[in-house]
């Protein structure tokens, strides 16, 4: 168990204030103890790291290698309003029209799921860990935006990370906030042209994105787009 504790510690170091090997090492230890030194347990083999070895980024790729994402939970609250307006900045909470209108709640939650699968589906060590994820805010393109001036695509969602076996929460819920660039006009027609629909880049984007949470001890760290990314905030 404090392998799976160590790697909440890690993966979700922003909201656990994991910023140096040291914080690492005593954020791991059990609470209320006094020790400094962490004992990995890796299956039935116990690793204790000496001090010169025992950095964030060994300690990150060490715990990747024994944990596998067993399930994974996808919540989109039916509180969230979805938005069917034509206008370049929908007001609302989920902002999607690439698939048939109907209900878009089922619809965004399928793209997360499945981007999440993609994204964790190399992880394959003995340790189990639950995966839950909340959705907080889904925009990708209105029509009218998608074939004129494009825009960025802004998912939120909250992420905590649970033991397989057990259920018991290993961490605070860790927010994460992504952006991608998004195309419109003939830039979006090529795309589609090579199969690289909306659907299928913010698949590709949003594994990426969970992955990066789950190998970078600080996490993911979003990219900088400039005005839309800042409309988006509103």
């Amino acid at each position: 168990m404090k392998l799976i504790k160590l790697a909440c510690a890690l993966t979700l170091g922003a909201a656990l204030s994991a910023c140096g090997s040291t914080d690492v090492v005593t954020r791991a230890a059990p609470i209320g103890g006094s020790s400094t030194t962490a004992t990995v347990n890796y299956g039935t083999q116990e690793f204790a790291p000496s001090p010169e070895l025992l950095t964030a980024e060994a300690l990150q790729a060490a715990i990747v290698r024994q944990i596998n994402v067993s399930q994974i939970n996808v919540n989109v609250p039916s509180s969230l309003k979805a938005s069917e307006a034509n206008r370049y900045y929908p007001h609302g909470d989920i902002v999607w029209r690439e698939d048939p209108i109907g209900d878009r709640h089922a619809q965004v939650g399928k793209i997360i799921k499945d981007a999440m699968l993609q994204g964790t589906a190399k992880f394959e060590g003995p340790v189990p860990i639950i995966l839950d994820i909340q959705l907080v805010r889904f925009h990708a393109l209105s029509e009218k935006a998608r074939y004129t001036v494009g825009g960025v695509h802004h998912v939120v969602f909250d992420m905590m990370l649970r033991d397989g076996k057990t259920g018991e929460h290993l961490s605070k819920p860790r927010r994460i906030e992504t952006d991608l660039e998004a195309f419109g006009g003939q830039q979006a027609k090529t795309a589609e042209g090579r199969g690289l629909t909306q659907k299928v880049r913010l698949t590709n984007h949003l594994a990426e994105v969970i992955r990066q949470q789950m190998v970078k001890p600080a996490g993911y760290e979003n990219a900088s787009h400039g005005f839309f990314q800042l409309v988006n905030r509103i």
